[in-house]
């Protein structure tokens, strides 16, 4: 199976390795896979050994008790992968899901959309925000035409706050740069 997961999923073997210590994580990987699709296989995996692991430790339960099933966490990452929310706020989705309990396998999109969480990628409200982040950063903004390219970080920090974590990490740094050049 560890060999299989390597080759079929293009998984490092320490991924393979830790997947297979237990026929059910394996099996819960597999489910997870099929349903988000073979391009989410590594993706799933870091899930798997990262966030979902650690909530199962502090919970004390097995990957056969998991209250978000292979399929609920499947739409999950598909939600990552489409861009309608960031990594970071998928594991405040994934929380909601786990404390839910629920069995039903849209539980993600409801509690996007119950919260308010999708993503901003409009170029146009993004762009009205970098806007008044550069002309409310003089300071930084001077930074980083000088040559301190860190000093990016900190208006991308002060975008991320304005849209209060929604906005699309990539298109806010491409569009801050873009500014930033001219």
């Amino acid at each position: 199976m560890r060999e299989r997961f390597v080759r079929d999923f293009a998984l490092p073997e320490y991924d393979a390795a830790v997947l297979t210590q237990s026929k059910a994580m394996a099996s819960y990987f597999e489910a997870v896979v099929t349903s988000a699709g073979k391009e989410q296989a590594k993706v799933a995996a870091n899930w798997l050994m990262g966030d979902v692991a650690s909530t199962l430790n502090r919970e004390d339960t097995d990957i056969v008790n998991a209250p978000v099933n292979a399929v609920q966490l499947a739409l999950l990452l598909k939600r990552i992968g489409d861009g309608t929310i960031s990594n970071k706020i998928a594991k405040e989705v994934f929380s909601a899901m786990w404390q839910a309990r629920s069995a039903q396998d849209t539980l993600a999109d409801e509690i996007i959309e119950a919260k308010g969480l999708k993503q901003i990628s409009d170029s146009g409200a993004l762009e009205t925000i970098v806007d008044a982040v550069l002309a409310a950063n003089e300071k930084s903004v001077a930074e980083f035409r000088s040559g301190k390219e860190q000093a990016i970080n900190a208006l991308i920090g002060q975008a991320m706050k304005a849209t209060k974590g929604k906005a699309n990490p990539a298109q806010l740094t491409e569009l801050l740069r873009k500014k930033l050049s001219v």
